[in-house]
């Protein structure tokens, strides 16, 4: 399995299905951002990150621009990036509370971070028919992963909308209507090997963590809830952590 899912993420990196995306994903690379004007930019597809019999998977929303689109890897070197994994490493899904570059040696606890949407798009938001032109590479990854994968987290409704059916496609029933997005929304779809717990969770975004729409420690309440329902130990909770 694992040389599966690394190939997949292999032919990932070469993927230019979406001529918008490939475009908008080169020329920040090229242009750069002036506090990484040192940086080669990945400026690729960027795949998902953490072990391939993943018992638990965090599903966000795109790649960002001069985050994963610049280290290579998933919520890596900005500011999202840096509350998800910070929560990750508090609740034990993460042996390091910081992400800054593909060789920082952070690890992940079988758990599994990926996206719906694996290049970086304009002003953050793939159009409908990108969403859906990437969704094959999700469907894979989910199939790869069926074996040990027993609760995901999706961050933001945008990413829930885009998972519902590459869930469906990937072998779990999604119930009609589909469920509504929502921050602790819990789902259980019925699959043909074990039952997949799905869970709602407000994106790490800037917007949402500096208003306090969502707080490290709501956060944290959900990965640790996810994590217990795929079998996985968790770290206890510190007094006076916010």
């Amino acid at each position: 399995m694992d040389s599966s899912l690394a190939d997949l993420d292999d032919r990932l990196t070469g993927c230019t299905a979406c001529p918008r995306l490939v475009d908008w994903r080169e020329e920040v690379a090229r242009t750069k951002r002036a506090a990484f004007a040192d940086w080669t930019y990945w400026g690729r597809p960027v795949p998902g990150f953490g072990p391939p019999d993943a018992a638990l998977l965090v599903v966000g929303l795109a790649p960002a621009a001069h985050g994963g689109n610049r280290t290579g890897r998933m919520f890596t070197g900005d500011r999202s990036g840096d509350v998800l994994f910070a929560a990750m490493h508090d609740v034990g899904l993460a042996s390091q509370a910081t992400s800054v570059s593909a060789d920082d040696g952070l690890s992940l606890r079988g758990t599994r971070v990926t996206s719906p949407v694996h290049c970086a798009p304009p002003a953050n938001k793939p159009t409908p028919e990108e969403r859906n032109t990437c969704r094959p590479w999700l469907v894979g990854e989910l199939k790869l992963l069926r074996p040990t994968l027993r609760a995901v987290v999706v961050l933001g409704a945008f990413g829930w909308q885009a998972a519902l059916p590459a869930f469906a496609e990937a072998g779990w029933e999604v119930p009609r209507p589909r469920p509504v997005f929502g921050h602790g929304a819990h789902v259980t779809l019925d699959g043909p090997d074990e039952p997949l717990e799905l869970f709602g969770c407000f994106h790490v975004s800037q917007r949402n963590t500096f208003t306090g729409r969502l707080t490290p420690a709501m956060l944290r309440d959900v990965l640790r809830t996810a994590a217990r329902a795929a079998g996985l130990p968790t770290a206890p909770e510190r007094p006076g952590v916010a």
